[in-house]
């Protein structure tokens, strides 16, 4: 009899809610799996919490090596993924839109307010059934060595994770969802104060902002990004650049003609 085994992946791209500086999750096509293929009698069954458990490890393991913080299990983050997992798993429809809403929606709804969320999925069957190691190995180094997904899980803007496998009674394959999100209360807030008598122009990232005389500005960021100040000096442009902390003032003075930038 023929043996089976193979792997399917998907990632979404990340989703900031702050505007400026957020890539929007695209709905994709969803793929429909209704019928089995051969299965072994002995079939092996994984312990899907242990192997759980070893992807939330390998994945923080994964991103030690490469220099990232590890994340932390979030209990909302692990409920949306196992309520995603199982609803792929009974119904056979798999995407990141497979229950009609995207990861950052599921997420809001089980209560996360997110300021980043990401999400990587993926199927696996094997007509032989799977250990636990093997099954938890099958996702980590799949989603490992695909871009998106290495991506997702060396994100270092993320600060937490949920992960859950589900398993469908009809057709024997096992789905997975890795969560990650960095909270709203994360997000970092500054502001832009203009006293003097010139319009300054500055951007965060690879945006740029022009702020009138007698202005202030107040910037929301979920993810970390420079401040650089473009300051007119004698008929050029001097720069400035900052890395804002939470709650940081700038503010950009006339000083005997020249413009300064003051942090307080």
């Amino acid at each position: 009899m023929r043996r089976y085994s193979f792997l399917a992946l998907a990632a979404a791209g990340l989703l900031a809610a702050v505007p400026g500086y957020s890539q929007s999750v695209q709905h994709d096509d969803v793929e429909v799996i209704d019928s089995p293929p051969f299965r072994s009698p002995d079939e092996k069954k994984p312990d899907l919490a242990v192997v759980t458990r070893y992807i939330v490890d390998k994945t923080n393991d994964f991103r030690e090596e490469e220099g990232v913080p590890r994340v932390a299990v979030n209990a909302k983050l692990t409920e949306t993924a196992r309520y995603f997992a199982d609803t792929m798993a009974r119904t056979g429809r798999y995407g990141h839109t497979a229950d009609g809403s995207r990861p950052a929606d599921r997420a809001a709804k089980h209560g996360y307010e997110y300021c980043v969320i990401a999400e990587n999925i993926a199927y696996a069957f094997n007509s032989d059934g799977y250990t636990t190691e093997e099954l938890g190995k099958t996702f980590v180094e799949g989603w490992k060595h695909s871009p998106g997904h290495r991506r997702n899980m060396l994100d270092p803007d993320v600060t937490e994770t949920g992960v859950a496998v589900a398993r469908s009674d009809k057709t024997g394959y096992y789905y997975a969802v890795q969560m990650f999100g960095r909270p709203k209360s994360l997000a970092l807030r500054f502001r832009i104060v203009n006293e003097s008598a010139t319009t300054v122009s500055y951007r965060i990232a690879d945006q740029t902002f022009t702020l009138p005389p007698r202005y202030i500005r107040t910037h929301e960021q979920c993810r970390p990004a420079e401040v650089t100040f473009e300051l007119p000096a004698g008929g050029k442009t001097a720069t400035e650049a900052f890395k804002p902390e939470n709650d940081d003032q700038f503010v950009i003075v006339d000083e005997g003609g020249a413009l300064q930038v003051k942090r307080g």
